[in-house]
């Protein structure tokens, strides 16, 4: 009793010392552990003393550390976790106070959806359609535009109305963006007709052109006669390019209409330079002469352009994103460009600017799309950034400027100073210009009326956001009546956590009160499964995930939440904590142990000892320590095993029962004896076997004087045996035939023998498993068939011809001199006898020669194999074709026999490759015999198999490589049969960087010139190689796109509904 009173003493005075300390170690991450380290050391330190026998109920609550003092409230940040009477810091600080109501709920407030008074509303980006929503509002904002949209005709509206054709969904977007109740709305039903994908940011010019033209193309199909032109009206303008002779003068012009001016911007400063630029005239003269249909001949002439007419609303679209040759892709031009307020055109008119268009970022493939749009009837200018709309105030206001996005370092290029009425942007690249109204125009212009059906489906979508304003508004409501009732609820459970002395208590998880306390968390039923032993009761282990309760909070908790099984007072289990105590008194005892085995293995002893394992002895400590680690975990939570299940103890062992069961195991044979080994194992005394006997007491017993495996000493002889026969048997077999396996004297059929009119045939396959055998006659196994079916069809008939054979075939077989034959047929089981005849016709004029081949050719499946060789050609995915690069036409002579030398090659390489066993192939199965079946192949090359199987064909001793050999200037691509040629050419630009429309492309000197067809109708094959010609670069960078419209990795438009007119 004195000495349990000492250990209670010892424990209480680390507790009162360490966790009020923990105030002051909250910021040392490590302290907590250090602290619940400390906790489980004391916990278990009256195990040095006491046995397992002689423990009672003060050590289990010792070892459940139910005595600890609880800590104060605010005397530690974290909870305690070795402490279970520490209920502080598990996220009741959320709840002892006064709470404001918006901590109940994570519901933003409705209202903060609901549009602004005198503001605009926002369009959301669907993920990368930012672009599409500056179009949109600005689009809106003109007036002209918005008002005759509106005056479409319009089917009979439902109560389930959805707009279908792309018109109808911008007509009721405009009167969404107009009188809508919403901060922003959704535009995916545009989108989505538009057929736009929503993760690819697409070019925002080319957007803007064919948006125009479809809605041109529309409207121009309408009745009311004001929407039919709207388009022209408001965008169009024309202009002319003429021509003049600089030798007779004669000019001609040819007219253009335009929506838009493509204003160059690369070495330009301000607006003004750009369209003096677009204006000015060129020399045509060189190469680059004129045809003047008055002299009849090319002459040296000036070209201009000349502007007729303007349209009302003038757009500029200054040329941003340009082609880059070096690279291949497109680049931004980030050139600070000066514009005016007011831009004078001269004779035409003065036009008043109205919006700015601009893209945030240094790349022109990403960035982010903004717009500055001035209102057309207060004047003020707006920033329209998706969902945000913001006024733009101030004395100065500063047109076109954003932050870039991502810009890597600040740019070394500073802003040019702007007189007033200018701007100056290096993002900027659309500006709107609208003709320049007088001021006393009637206001009502600017009002612009929905008609009723619209206006009708406006109220409708108001309708639905209020509903959902209302709803949301409730949602808030329950929630917080929800926190006020659980905040009560806290309030009163909490104080009655704690456990007096003397009270009854239960356990009831960390982590479930922690949750409990955590309002985000919906709270589940108790779940004290995971605290179990394994039986069912509390788990010494688990005391530091469990918090000690009273009884009277555990009942209205489980009355609240129910769950289970519940943990009290009489849940601490005795079994597992005498279970702990051996292992921590073995683990200390183990150390003692090691050093006197290692002391008497030294020593010499006397009489007959113990066979043990090297390898066991060598680690028997850490053997013996894993199992004791296992005894430590086997009494861990059960997850519902039955508590009735106990743990069975062996009292001569001390609980040691469950031995490792590999220790000494290794030396025990398959028949269970002693191994035949003698490295393996070593002879110790009785002494240290007693010893090592404590530990693993189920160790496998062999005495000194034990005999080895008799069993296993005869196989042993009998191994031996079969290698002396299969030495003998190789031996015999190569004397047989020398040659084949040398290689020596081998007949060919290019060079038929002249003392011999039939050969005989075997697969390749057969000779090269009878080598292996010969050369390592113990290793490999014998070769008893021949396995001759490998080389017939289904039908019985051989699958190959003379000329085939000839052509590449022959690396599938191998012949045989009619007295190799004879020593096959003798040493092998033959299937089937496979031979070739020469036969030779002396009576006709001239000696002809006829190959005929028993068994005879089977051309049906003949037939059908070279076809489906040829379908394999034209259908495969994922292959490599070599890009090689000439520079002048001279040289595709020159390299024209290297082309098919390679390819050739390249062929044979195939051939060389068949499928290899688990390729789901006809001609590939299993034989009978076990022999493997290879895919037979003609001289047509096969795709590639990823596995190759070494069946070289030798002619006259020599090995030829069959790998292609690169060239300088050659790179090779991977490609699809189904991949067309533009496609091509792109990863041609890519690797070569040589524009598409620079390419001129052939193969075996047949040029490659349509685009649109695919590799494998063009008989682009596997490892062919494609012959490029690169033409001279021109120097219009502007130009490229227009001549081949290659955007990596951009798809464009390409294929989207924005073609089609609906």
């Amino acid at each position: 009793m004195h000495c349990m009173l000492f250990l209670r003493l010892t424990i209480l005075s680390v507790c009162y010392v360490s966790i009020p300390a923990m105030v002051c170690f909250t910021n040392r991450g490590h302290f907590s552990t250090c602290l619940y380290a400390t906790l489980e050391k004391v916990a278990w330190r009256w195990v040095e003393t006491v046995r397992p026998e002689e423990i009672g109920q003060e050590h289990v609550e010792l070892a459940y550390r139910v005595n600890l003092p609880a800590c104060m409230m605010g005397a530690c940040r974290r909870n305690c976790k070795g402490n279970p009477n520490c209920l502080v810091g598990i996220g009741e600080q959320a709840w002892l106070g006064d709470i404001d109501e918006n901590a109940f709920h994570n519901i933003d407030d409705p209202n903060s959806e609901r549009r602004d008074k005198n503001t605009f509303v926002g369009l959301t980006n669907l993920g990368a359609t930012c672009y599409v929503n500056t179009f949109l509002q600005v689009w809106f904002h003109n007036l002209e535009l918005r008002r005759t949209h509106f005056l479409r005709e319009h089917r009979n509206i439902t109560l389930n109305y959805e707009p279908e054709s792309i018109c109808e969904h911008l007509q009721y977007l405009f009167a969404l963006l107009q009188n809508s109740n919403r901060k922003y709305i959704d535009p995916s039903g545009l989108v989505k007709a538009l057929g736009l994908d929503t993760r690819q940011q697409q070019d925002a010019q080319e957007f803007s052109k064919l948006f125009l033209s479809l809605l041109e193309v529309t409207l121009s199909k309408q009745k009311n006669p004001n929407m039919q032109n709207v388009i022209q009206r408001q965008f169009c303008g024309q202009f002319s390019y003429v021509t003049v002779c600089n030798h007779c003068g004669r000019s001609s012009a040819r007219p253009s209409r335009f929506y838009e001016l493509e204003l160059n911007i690369q070495g330009h400063k301000n607006l003004t330079e750009c369209v003096t630029e677009f204006l000015k005239e060129e020399k045509l003269d060189g190469d680059n002469r004129y045809y003047c249909e008055n002299c009849l001949s090319k002459q040296s002439a000036t070209r201009r352009i000349k502007l007729h007419s303007l349209p009302p609303t003038l757009n500029l679209q200054l040329m941003r994103f340009v082609f880059d040759r070096q690279t291949g892709h497109k680049k931004k031009l980030n050139t600070f460009i000066c514009f005016p307020e007011q831009l004078d055109m001269g004779s035409f008119c003065v036009y008043e600017l109205s919006a700015v268009l601009i893209h945030r970022g240094i790349s022109a493939y990403s960035g982010h799309y903004i717009a500055h749009v001035k209102d057309a009837c207060t004047g003020d200018w707006y920033k329209f950034n998706d969902e945000e709309i913001e006024k733009m105030e101030g004395k100065k206001l500063q047109l076109g400027i954003e932050e870039d996005i991502a810009e890597p370092v600040k740019s070394p290029t500073r802003k040019p100073k702007c007189n007033k009425g200018y701007h100056c942007s290096r993002n900027a690249y659309m500006l709107v210009y609208k003709i320049q109204e007088e001021q006393n125009l009637d206001p009502s212009k600017n009002n612009i009326k929905l008609p009723a059906f619209l206006q009708k489906l406006v109220d409708q979508d108001n309708h639905k956001f209020e509903e959902w304003c209302n709803e949301m508004a409730d949602m808030r409501q329950q929630s917080v009546n929800k926190g006020k009732a659980k905040h009560e609820e806290v309030k009163k459970l909490y104080k009655l956590l704690p456990t007096k002395d003397g009270e009854l208590y239960e356990f009831i998880p960390l982590e479930w009160l922690k949750k409990w306390l955590d309002d985000s968390t919906a709270t589940k039923e108790i779940d004290n499964t995971l605290l179990l032993c394994s039986h069912g009761k509390l788990h010494p282990d688990k005391v530091g995930d469990s918090k000690r309760v009273s009884l009277q909070a555990a009942q209205q908790l489980y009355e609240r939440y129910g769950g289970g099984p519940r943990l009290s007072n009489s849940s601490l289990c005795s079994k597992c904590v005498s279970q702990r105590c051996r292992v921590l008194r073995l683990k200390k005892q183990l150390n003692d142990d090691y050093k006197e085995v290692f002391n008497l293995l030294k020593r010499n002893f006397s009489g007959d000892g113990y066979w043990v394992s090297k390898a066991s002895l060598r680690s028997w400590r850490q053997l013996a320590f894993e199992q004791l680690k296992e005894d430590e975990q086997e009494t861990k939570h059960s997850n519902g095993l039955n508590s009735e299940q106990e743990l069975h103890t062996d009292n001569s062992t001390e609980g040691r029962e469950e031995e490792m069961k590999a220790f000494n195991e290794d030396i025990v044979c398959t028949h269970g004896g002693l191994s035949i080994m003698e490295t393996e194992r070593k002879l110790v005394s009785s002494e240290v076997w007693k010893k090592l006997r404590e530990y693993f007491p189920k160790a496998p017993e062999f005495s000194g004087n034990q005999q080895p495996c008799q069993e296993c000493l005869t196989l042993e002889q009998e191994e031996k045996d079969n290698e002396a026969v299969s030495k003998m048997m190789a031996l015999h077999q190569k004397n047989q035939l020398l040659n084949l396996f040398h290689e020596k004297n081998r007949p060919t059929l290019t060079k038929w023998p002249q003392d011999t009119d039939v050969l005989y045939i075997v697969p390749v396959f057969f000779v090269e498993e009878w080598r292996k055998f010969i050369r390592r006659p113990t290793k490999s196994s014998p070769v008893s068939n021949v396995g001759n079916t490998l080389l017939l069809c289904p039908h019985g008939g051989f699958m190959f011809t003379y000329e085939s054979l000839i052509s590449g075939d022959a690396k599938q077989i191998a012949l045989l001199w009619p007295s190799e034959w004879e020593v096959i047929n003798r040493l092998f089981i033959v299937d089937q006898a496979i031979s070739i005849h020469c036969l030779k016709d002396t009576k006709s004029p001239g000696i002809t020669t006829q190959y005929t081949t028993q068994p005879d050719l089977c051309w049906e499946c003949r037939e059908s194999f070279l076809f489906q060789q040829q379908r394999d050609l034209r259908e495969y995915t994922q292959a490599t074709v070599y890009i090689r690069k000439v520079i002048e036409d001279e040289m595709v002579k020159k390299v024209a026999t290297e082309i098919n030398a390679s390819s050739s090659e390249a062929e044979e390489e195939r051939e060389e490759q068949p499928k290899v066993e688990g390729e789901k192939d006809p001609d590939f199965s299993q034989s009978q015999d076990g022999a493997k079946r290879l895919k037979l192949c003609d001289g047509t090359a096969a795709p590639a198999s990823p596995v190759s199987v070494t069946n070289l064909a030798k002619k006259g001793g020599i090995r030829r490589s069959t790998r292609h050999r690169k060239l300088r200037g050659e790179k090779a691509l991977i490609v699809s049969a189904n991949q067309t040629l533009k496609e091509l050419k792109i990863q041609i630009m890519h690797a070569f960087s040589v524009a598409p429309f620079d390419q001129n492309l052939s193969i075996d000197g047949k040029g490659l010139t349509d685009d649109s067809a695919t590799l494998g109708s063009l008989g682009i094959v596997p490892e062919s190689v494609i012959c490029l010609k690169a033409d001279e670069p021109i120097t219009d960078y502007a130009a490229m796109d227009d001549v081949y419209d290659v955007r990596m990795p951009e798809e464009g438009f390409k294929g989207e509904p924005c073609f089609l007119i609906r």
